[in-house]
């Protein structure tokens, strides 16, 4: 199965403020192993880069302006995710962003039924707790250091690790006999177990994201996890 670990850094919080795509990075995963092929590009945004910004990831207005618009690398980007599913922290965030891109262009937009948000899976593993990106790099001892800055390419391939621990791969893969061969679904159903947990949803909360789940329709990413708990 391939997979996409997808991340964005932008001008801001809000494209509805006109806020735009800066930078756009993609890994590769075959059967959840990364295989090497990635997807990297920095946009010209084509407005200012508040300071507040670039003090997240470095990327000022000068340095940006050189590069190319988003419609010039709609096409290569869009070649390179395919149909196939896309792994993002905070899926909530990206997606809106990518898809206010794609529409200025009158591209289809991103759907959210080919999406796997770790942040929603990391919140079911980790109730209570912290799961920004770096928290969850802490948690699994993976090595952040160089992450003095975001960078989306960076952050795809520390997300790639961060997802395989929140799907239970590489406890998995230490579980297996070294002489046996076992294909994607059987290393979904030998994953390590999760601790027990009181929910802390309410029936309301239960309800409205049933429906949720629902709308989504047959064929959701979602419905991958939400029938393993």
């Amino acid at each position: 199965m391939r997979e996409i670990v997808l991340d964005t850094e932008t001008t801001g919080l809000d494209f509805r403020q006109g806020h735009r795509i800066i930078e756009i990075g993609c890994l590769e995963l075959h059967d959840h192993v990364p295989t090497g092929e990635t997807y990297h590009v920095y946009i010209n945004p084509e407005r200012d880069v508040p300071q507040g910004a670039v003090d997240i990831h470095g990327l000022t207005q000068e340095r940006l302006s050189t590069e190319p618009i988003f419609s010039a690398v709609a096409d290569a980007f869009l070649d390179f995710i395919g149909s196939d599913p896309l792994v993002i922290h905070n899926a909530g965030f990206d997606v809106p962003f990518l898809n206010s891109e794609l529409e200025r262009i009158n591209r289809a937009p991103i759907t959210f039924d080919r999406v796997v948000d770790t942040l929603l899976i990391a919140r079911q593993r980790h109730p209570g707790g912290s799961n920004r990106l770096d928290d969850l790099c802490s948690r699994y001892r993976i090595d952040n250091s160089q992450r003095t800055l975001h960078g989306a390419l960076l952050d795809s391939e520390l997300l790639a690790e961060v997802y395989l621990e929140l799907i239970g791969g590489r406890q998995t893969s230490l579980t297996l006999d070294s002489t046996q061969q076992a294909g994607p679904a059987e290393l979904v159903n030998e994953r390590a177990p999760r601790p027990s947990r009181v929910s802390r949803l309410s029936e309301d909360e239960r309800a409205r994201h049933s429906a949720f789940v629902e709308s989504l329709g047959p064929d959701a990413l979602w419905r991958r996890y939400t029938s393993s708990n």
